[in-house]
């Protein structure tokens, strides 16, 4: 849970939609954020391995039982002199298994794909995905260093640095929130004069469309329907910053978001992944110059790409598939993406899709 912004309570979080609907009269003019992406969301298939895949498939060894015997009893030796050398075999270590590191700068290439996919289970629900590997929560979010940067001095940039990963944490991870809940700490966290994104949030959660979907900020599934599996959802992503506008600390924040979901009937054991990357710019603002409530950010750009999430369906949730929705579905006729390639920017991404509708993900 984030540590930043206070919950708005449900009689202000009204007030404060009929104030944006109604307009604030003689508010002054502050900057507004640049042109919104458009989700391109992509089916979900059935393929295992993706097209785009760098890697190849590990060979597999097949010299018979007596070389597993001997590479057994190499194993006990090695353990007998130093126990420690082994961990990493089952993963504790550097293994297939291990954690990855948290994501410091863009990878050259998408993760290597199994050679045989596995079924995610209840309790396995990120078995087969790369994901197994990534982080819990904002565990896999990664924070640059402090420095001195713009208006701010080195332990303000902290604290903005931190208020960004509340926010990351109270729009997309937020237990609530997932469950359809109003994202009202991520809501506190915004600039209030900000009037272009105070408008889009009131008609976002009042009058979901193409324009104006809450799916671009938030991530929300309706708990009538769906409903998570587990506690954790995995994430990647790294979190850079730079000196803004007027001095402002403009940080931009690039998070891919796996979640593991069943129908909300009980009894329901089929568990598909919904992942969703964002990429939110927002302008941590010298309050001298921009007029801001301290503590809060300006956006000022916002893209996001998610996979079976729903294509073309502006109801306010992710709605994600199932097999029987899957077989029944016609085909994407956009490109074929893999969801796990962080190697490429949204900004190329979104490029390459242009105006094609749905594309097809090569793997969940």
């Amino acid at each position: 849970m984030g540590k930043g912004g206070e919950s708005i309570p449900d009689e202000e979080w009204e007030r404060f939609l009929r104030e944006v609907e109604a307009g604030s009269k003689g508010a002054p003019e502050e900057p507004s954020a640049r042109a919104r992406m458009v989700a391109r969301r992509l089916k979900e298939t059935e393929r295992p391995e993706p097209w785009r895949s760098h890697q190849p498939a590990r060979r597999r060894r097949g010299k018979g039982w007596y070389v597993v015997g001997l590479l057994a009893a190499v194993a006990l030796l090695v353990v007998a002199l130093d126990p420690g050398r082994v961990t990493g075999w089952f993963g504790g270590g550097d293994g297939d298994s291990a954690p990855l590191a948290v994501e410091s700068e863009r990878p050259d290439q998408p993760p290597p794909t199994e050679a045989v996919a596995r079924q995610a289970t209840l309790d396995e629900p990120f078995k087969g995905s790369p994901a197994v590997r990534w982080g819990d929560g904002t565990d896999g979010i990664g924070l640059p260093e402090a420095r001195a940067t713009g208006w701010m001095n080195k332990g303000q940039v902290a604290q903005a640095l931190e208020k960004t990963r509340d926010f990351l944490d109270a729009s997309s991870l937020d237990p609530g929130v997932l469950r359809g809940e109003m994202p009202k700490k991520a809501i506190a966290l915004i600039n209030p004069h900000q009037q272009d994104v105070q408008d889009f949030l009131a008609t976002a959660f009042r009058s979901p469309s193409r324009e104006n979907d809450p799916l671009l900020l938030f991530s929300r599934f309706e708990k009538s329907k769906v409903r998570l599996v587990g506690d954790v959802v995995k994430t990647r992503g790294r979190i850079t910053y730079r000196e803004g506008k007027r001095g402002a600390v403009e940080v931009t924040t690039d998070v891919t978001y796996v979640y593991p979901v069943v129908r909300a009937a009980a009894g329901s054991d089929e568990v598909v992944r919904t992942i969703v990357r964002r990429e939110v710019v927002m302008s941590w603002d010298d309050p001298a110059k921009v007029v801001i409530e301290p503590g809060t950010f300006s956006f000022v750009s916002y893209k996001v790409d998610s996979t079976n999430g729903g294509c073309d369906t502006f109801t306010g949730y992710l709605t994600p598939k199932f097999s029987a929705e899957q077989a029944t579905s016609s085909p994407g006729d956009g490109p074929e993406v893999d969801p796990y390639n962080r190697s490429e920017s949204m900004e190329t991404r979104m490029r390459e899709a242009g105006d094609a509708g749905c594309g097809t993900a090569t793997r969940s």
